[in-house]
């Protein structure tokens, strides 16, 4: 994206054809899932390239078409998939670019599903990776085998936010004929483009900020027009994660406020976080916008925002505190995900003593949090009275 005025366009006009149904302001949903065809040679024609013809909506569909082109052109890619959901996404794009025998570096703490890919799906096939961290780059390039396929990044990470720095990453990439994938979720395409640092493929949980409403899973792959061919032709196709075109259609609806909703989820987030920050019941608090952080020149240089989600660590390290403190919340709901209208919060300790989720190691007081569209003195309030309570 260039500018505001090309943001306005994609958004509210880009792939939309108007005067093609009866100039509504809304696309129609092309609830079909089969499409007819007048005489032999047209099918013939059409079946030749399904992933720009419309046969057979596990394939392509006019209703979705239009999202991918608003997709790709918010990522500044060719080209872009839309998927039943974000682990599709990454599984999608990740299997098309490896075989068996193959190797791939992946940062540390990515997305729960991406390591559940990685250490248990992929193995089964002869597949293996090994996690490195990401803020040293170093490390990464150390961690490169002969067999390695793939670097894939998720920068920010979404528990400790950690960066990756994608313009080295991909000059990494480069050197070593790897193919990048990097999970965009965090930002969304509104604060970060990792194609513009030249990584290959941008995939995301359009569940989140894309959708914006809590009310559509769906996930999305950005990436030249070779690569989505590849992607379409065997996994997209032959695993038929499609999204429906209804779904499609909330998802456009989503896009229209994005950046309003982005850059009043951050600035509310913002406040939040000065106020966490300054609480002497708080030991500290992750935001990649707030001074504190550690990777600013990363941040300023990769990003444009950061949207809601952070940590915070209570200075208690005691279990009873942070079961106590979470437990008289009342303006966020407990949920996973994040990226709706809605606040939210996961208080770690929720998963201990559950096999595999998340690393043992993960203290007792630090909890994630999401700040939706609410009044942000309001959400306040409520961290306050909870945190008195402690």
């Amino acid at each position: 994206m260039n500018s505001d005025k090309d943001l306005s366009y994609i958004l509210n006009h880009l792939g939309e054809e108007r005067e093609r149904y009866f100039n509504a302001v809304s696309p129609p949903i092309i609830q079909s899932s089969n499409f007819a065809f007048p005489d032999l040679a047209s099918f013939r024609n059409a079946i030749k390239d399904e992933l720009e013809n419309t046969i057979y909506t596990r394939g392509a569909n006019p209703t979705v078409n239009i999202l991918r082109k608003k997709l790709a052109a918010l990522e500044s890619t060719e080209d872009a998939l839309v998927l039943g959901s974000g682990a599709a996404a990454i599984a999608a794009a990740v299997i098309a670019n490896v075989s068996a025998g193959d190797h791939i570096v992946c940062v540390e703490s990515p997305y729960s599903w991406t390591y559940t890919l990685l250490t248990k799906f992929l193995p089964r096939f002869g597949v293996t990776a090994d996690f490195v961290d990401g803020r040293d780059v170093e490390a990464i390039e150390k961690a490169i085998l002969p067999n390695t396929k793939i670097l894939f990044l998720e920068s920010p990470t979404t528990f400790y936010f950690d960066l990756q720095d994608l313009e080295k990453c991909a000059g990494i990439a480069r050197k070593h004929g790897l193919k990048t994938i990097i999970d965009n979720s965090y930002s969304s395409p509104y604060f970060q483009n990792p194609a513009k640092f030249g990584i290959d493929i941008v995939v995301h949980s359009a569940t989140k900020y894309i959708n914006g409403h809590s009310d559509v899973v769906a996930g999305v792959i950005c990436a030249s027009t070779e690569d989505i061919r590849k992607i379409f032709n065997i996994e997209y196709m032959t695993l038929g994660a499609i999204i429906s075109p209804h779904d499609a259609a909330l998802m456009m609806r989503g896009l229209r406020t994005l950046p309003i909703r982005m850059q009043r989820s951050h600035d509310s987030a913002l406040k939040v976080v000065k106020w966490l920050a300054k609480h002497p019941k708080v030991e500290k608090v992750l935001f990649p916008f707030h001074e504190s952080f550690g990777q600013q020149d990363l941040v300023q240089k990769q990003m444009r925002g950061a949207g809601g989600l952070f940590s915070f660590f209570l200075k208690s390290k005691e279990r009873q505190d942070a079961e106590d403190f979470f437990h008289v919340l009342k303006a966020f709901l407990f949920a996973v995900s994040w990226g709706g209208h809605e606040s939210l919060i996961i208080p770690t300790v929720a998963f201990h003593g559950i096999e595999g989720r998340p690393n043992p190691d993960t203290p007792v007081n630090m909890f994630r949090i999401y700040i939706g569209l609410e009044d942000p003195d309001y959400l306040i309030a409520d961290l306050a009275q909870a945190l008195d309570r402690i």
